[in-house]
């Protein structure tokens, strides 16, 4: 039965022997699913560039929605499509994640990404994602293709037509991303692409130069997303690899641009940002694992000589520790925002990857129950 506690209530769980403190029943949280296709042919690095530096801020649009009182649990999925390094047979359609909440696997498989001339087929594409991925069947999930390029929305042995209606037959939305104009995306069938998957067309400056705005609160909240990474607690075969991956993400959003970092540090503030797979601190939350039945050498080296309860107390004196460093973000972040606030005021021109996915998700999601705080 899962613990549905903050993690400062669920430490005082894990430290107070015969705790008062009782497990709520087991309900399902709300859902969004998102798969990302994008074109990955030689004329849109500018693209991978965008997704890769702003993949966080698209994340975080979730971090304060709520449905029925309730944050989602989302889970994103990445393909890519249009690129000669891929197989014929498959149309240069590759899945590169499937839907996943371990949400550092998709931005390092995001930033392996390398263009290169090829045949786009957003039929084919649209096809495999709506095909392939473990779409939830579920009630009230919002589920969402964003599909990304510049040719004809028409191309390949593939009906996009076709791929458009067998995704709504499982109620989820396409949008489509024409990188470019609007009425070559028009002329390019884009907008029809759009319309047949009862989503939203959109334009995108796949070339523009990401503005960043210094906000005072910006170092801030970036040495506090390290700080974070010392509330991990390694577990499992791959937990020095895991750690290291976090690490590496960190520095790869940092090198994107320094808004990517700060965003990163809001979701990693967040529920979403959840790694139970290796980190005995969120499997603990999630009850995925006791920490009494987890093998010693599954352990960091220096943890492998405590009894089960110091091992609880570790795990539990962690978790309120994140709490702590994970409240300083968020309230830095408000401070952020409302900075930012005025500044945009002023700002315009077309829009970006992760602008062109806002407008969409807060208005689709919006018709399936999900509310913003």
């Amino acid at each position: 039965m899962k613990l549905n506690l903050p993690f400062f209530l669920l430490a005082a769980a894990l430290l107070v022997p015969g705790s008062l403190l009782q497990a709520a029943p087991d309900a399902p949280a709300p859902k969004v699913q998102l798969a990302l296709l994008l074109d990955t042919s030689g004329s849109m690095e500018g693209l991978i560039h965008q997704a890769r530096a702003q993949l966080w801020k698209i994340v975080n649009e979730f971090n304060t929605a709520k449905r029925e009182g309730r944050t989602p649990e989302l889970e994103v999925a990445l393909f890519e499509y249009g690129n000669d390094a891929l197989s014929a047979d498959k149309h240069w359609v590759r899945q590169i994640t499937p839907l996943t909440r371990d949400l550092d696997e998709v931005s390092r498989r995001l930033f392996a990404l390398n263009t290169n001339g090829g045949s786009e087929y957003c039929g084919a594409v649209i096809r495999e994602a709506v095909q392939t991925l473990t779409w939830s069947s579920g009630a009230g999930v919002y589920k969402a293709v964003f599909v990304a390029g510049n040719e004809p929305f028409t191309q390949g042995p593939v009906s996009s037509a076709e791929a458009c209606r067998a995704a709504m037959g499982k109620g989820i939305i396409v949008n489509t991303i024409h990188c470019g104009n609007s009425q070559d995306g028009i002329n390019g069938a884009w907008q029809q692409g759009a319309m047949l998957g009862e989503g939203s067309y959109l334009c995108i400056d796949q070339d523009k130069a990401i503005a960043h705005i210094p906000a005072p609160q910006d170092g801030e909240i970036v040495r506090l997303s390290g700080e974070l990474n010392k509330t991990y607690c390694g577990y499992g075969a791959q937990r020095e690899e895991r750690a290291r991956n976090q690490a590496v993400q960190d520095s790869n959003a940092a090198a994107a641009s320094p808004a990517a970092a700060v965003s990163r540090a809001g979701t990693k503030a967040s529920s979403n940002y959840a790694n139970g797979n290796w980190d005995l601190v969120d499997a603990v939350c999630q009850d995925k694992v006791d920490p009494a039945t987890i093998k010693k050498t599954d352990l960091p080296e220096a943890l492998r000589a405590l009894n089960d309860a110091d091992l609880k107390a570790h795990v539990a004196k962690l978790a309120i520790d994140r709490t702590a460093v994970q409240e300083k973000i968020r309230i830095l972040n408000e401070a952020r925002e409302a900075f930012l606030a005025a500044q945009r005021k002023e700002a315009g021109g077309p829009d970006t990857l992760d602008t062109a996915v806002a407008k969409a998700v807060r208005a689709q999601a919006g018709k399936a129950g999900f509310k913003w705080e």
